[in-house]
């Protein structure tokens, strides 16, 4: 019966624009063909992650605008109820707000109010908390004639009914439960299907095979598959496109690397085109030597494809990394967009990529129209147009001696979403001017040969705190500070805002958010009131006019800010909102950073609502860390505890760091806790806390090493 209330609305919806027809006439989380295509008429909404159909996270509204931003201010504020990164944008359909979080969580608010309507809990397996590379993130819903649609961490996505959030269907998207896929992206609605890829490219010993997904919307019924990579040799080709894809990886070689190239986030479709474009992560491993002699392109690897909605089917596919060893994906966000280029108009597909370069794309062709550096680079020294492939430098090589690179495994940008202005027309990226020193770590000298997360290889970021004499044991020899300072003008480390002009390939105005230590600020929102949000790491929501870049309003929170805002109106009240917590990629590479509002406040997270003439944000109450407890007696030997610190590293570190984070402080546990270290790890006693069982990669000798390791460190942080 809901079905055919729904086509009868629709039917009634073909025949008149979307802002004839009152938001009271349609069934909750009516969204369709029709209505996305004309979402510039219909301001007060935001229907998709990106907003429109173009992805541009660009509102059409003026109520707030450069002249009385200055009066923003709180409206509301909603608990999430987790202590995890967030990273989604939310999605406001006729005055009600659909968003996810922690695990695969959805919560539908009444986005004038924050007033909680409905909360889903995917129930994600446990196990999936050791496979996402970067947290328990999710990077949002879609919405979609009376439903919604999330894919949880564990892999599985689940339709819900938009109204009451009781689930409709729910599908397995794993093809192998055994290997560590994950997923953390947001759907993505194409025609008659909802698209869904998973991440692991990094993980295991040899990373996972990367596939795309597509179900009916309807009864989530599977229609097709796409892999990215060639299978095992001798498996037979699923596609022509694998076939030739085979030609460009060495063969014969090792099983057990599944070659990587997951497509992990930023999906797009062109309705006009009827195509699905999506970018793939990086090759596994990064260390090509481990597969194969020869120096291939390794498709379709860090690579953009476009697919045809209805069957899959690859209409064109281009690499902006050839050969991947520096972890260089190309899942981040699209922006689509009709640019003059060369007196000419173009249906353009832009991605500012990981690798550091800008690229414009024909959409319906794949034809690159330019690539230009939006931050410094030092692994590539440009793009050529006429092959389209970068030109690597020298120092790009890591494999004779460490080397820092820019940017970074973090990339010049990444998942945070960028913004296009249709006003402006320019771009507004958060963009990282970041390095990394490449180490080859089976060949340097020191102790760690392995990092679950970077393979053989890792990369250490040069920031404030680096100190190689420190990480000399494990690591081998690595450059002196002095040595990396001296090579550049700026900092070594810092996070900007620039406004982007795709045409010219030129930076229009920049500010630095971040210097010295890595903030994690969050995504872009512009709008047509001449305003570009972006919050930021140290807890501030900031307005920027769009044109100039001056600063207009600063808003303190008190909550890390990393996701994209949102923009919309309810009863002619324009509102702003964002998502905020600490965590994601952050909690990989160190304590929090004391630049972060999560050290100084509860990293309570929520949806932080603004409207103007409200009052200051409430911040969440402040962040008191307990003092070290007098840790059990040190019963091991050096080098049982400098064993246990290796195998920390290697299987520990990326999840759990010595110090404030937002998983455990492990040098701080309670004599109970230390009691049951063995039957926490191995056999996972509090596996319903996220920490599943470990029994198929730790010894029960490895876990008594770490356990010496951890109380060592006790000792030391308790005196």
């Amino acid at each position: 019966m809901r079905r055919l209330t729904v086509g009868a609305l629709a039917c009634g919806f073909f025949l008149a624009t979307a802002a004839v027809i009152p938001a009271s006439a349609r069934p909750p989380g009516f969204v369709d063909a029709e209505r996305m295509q004309a979402a510039a008429a219909e301001p007060d909404n935001w229907l998709a992650t990106g907003r429109d159909n173009q992805g541009t996270y660009y509102s059409p509204l003026t109520r707030i605008n450069n002249k009385n931003v200055g009066k923003l201010g709180f409206a509301w504020a909603y608990d999430l109820g987790t202590y995890r990164g967030q990273e989604a944008t939310p999605i406001v359909v006729d005055g009600v707000m659909y968003t996810s979080g922690t695990w695969g969580y959805v919560y539908a608010v009444d986005a004038a109010t924050g007033k909680q309507i409905w909360r889903y809990d995917p129930q994600a397996t446990h196990l999936a908390a050791r496979h996402p590379c970067c947290d328990l993130v999710n990077r949002g819903v879609a919405v979609w004639k009376g439903r919604v649609y999330v894919a949880s961490v564990d892999g599985r996505l689940h339709a819900l009914d938009a109204a009451t959030g009781v689930e409709v269907w729910e599908a397995d998207t794993v093809i192998d439960h055994k290997m560590p896929y994950s997923s953390t992206g947001a759907p993505q609605i194409a025609g008659r299907v909802v698209v869904i890829g998973n991440s692991g490219a990094d993980m295991g010993k040899g990373g996972v095979r990367g596939y795309v997904s597509a179900y009916d919307l309807d009864t989530g019924t599977f229609k097709w598959r796409v892999f990215t990579v060639p299978p095992e040799p001798g498996h037979a080709y699923e596609s022509p496109a694998l076939a030739a894809a085979a030609k460009t990886w060495d063969s014969p070689r090792d099983p057990k690397y599944k070659l990587g190239g997951t497509a992990w986030d930023g999906f797009a479709y062109d309705p006009a085109l009827d195509l699905v474009y999506f970018g793939t992560a990086n090759a596994a491993p990064y260390d090509s030597r481990q597969i194969g002699p020869s120096n291939l392109d390794e498709l379709y690897t860090a690579s953009i494809l476009a697919v045809k909605a209805d069957s899959g089917q690859l209409a064109w596919h281009y690499q902006p990394t050839p050969h991947d060893h520096w972890d260089f994906d190309a899942v981040q966000k699209f922006v689509m967009a009709d640019l003059l280029i060369d007196g000419k108009l173009r249906q353009t597909i832009m991605q500012a990529n990981k690798n550091g370069f800008f690229y414009v794309l024909d959409r319906k062709s794949g034809e690159l129209l330019s690539a230009a550096n939006y931050t410094y680079v030092t692994w590539a020294s440009h793009v050529d147009l006429k092959t389209g492939k970068p030109v690597v430098t020298e120092q790009a090589d890591w494999t004779k001696k460490p080397s820092n690179l820019y940017p970074s495994w973090a990339g010049g940008h990444t998942w945070n979403p960028m913004s296009y202005s249709l006003t402006t027309h320019l771009v507004y990226i958060p963009v990282l001017d970041v390095p990394n020193i490449w180490v080859d770590m089976a060949n340097n000298g020191g102790s760690v040969k392995y990092i679950d997360g970077f393979f053989t290889v890792n990369g250490i970021m040069p920031d404030d705190l680096y100190a190689p004499a420190d990480l000399r044991g494990m690591f081998g020899p690595l450059p002196d500070k002095a040595s990396l300072v001296g090579t550049r003008k700026e900092k070594l480390v810092r996070e900007l805002l620039r406004a982007w002009d795709p045409v010219a390939g030129k930076t229009v105005w920049e500010h630095e958010t971040s210097t010295g230590v890595r903030g994690y600020d969050g995504g872009v929102m512009s709008t047509a009131g001449n305003l570009v949000f972006q919050g930021r790491g140290s807890g501030e929501l900031w307005v920027y006019a769009a044109d100039t870049g001056k600063v207009l309003k600063t808003i303190p929170t008190g909550s890390h800010i990393m996701a994209a805002p949102t923009t919309y109106t309810v009863n002619g009240e324009q509102y702003v909102a964002v998502q905020a917590g600490y965590g994601g990629a952050a909690i990989t590479v160190g304590s929090i950073p004391q630049s972060s509002a999560a050290a100084q406040y509860q990293n309570n997270n929520r949806i932080i609502a603004f409207k103007l003439g409200g009052p200051a944000v409430p911040t969440p109450a402040p962040r008191v860390d307990a003092p070290i407890r007098k840790p059990p007696q040190q019963t091991a030997s050096k080098a049982g505890i400098q064993a246990g610190e290796a195998r920390f590293v290697q299987e520990c570190s990326r999840c759990h760091v010595l110090g404030p984070s937002v998983t455990p402080d492990l040098r701080n546990l309670a004599p109970g806790l230390h009691a049951a270290f063995k039957d926490i790890v191995l056999r996972g006693a509090v596996a319903p806390t996220g920490m599943e069982a470990f029994d198929d990669l730790l010894t029960e000798k490895d876990v008594e090493d770490i356990h010496a390791y951890l109380i060592d460190q006790a000792w030391q942080a308790y005196k």
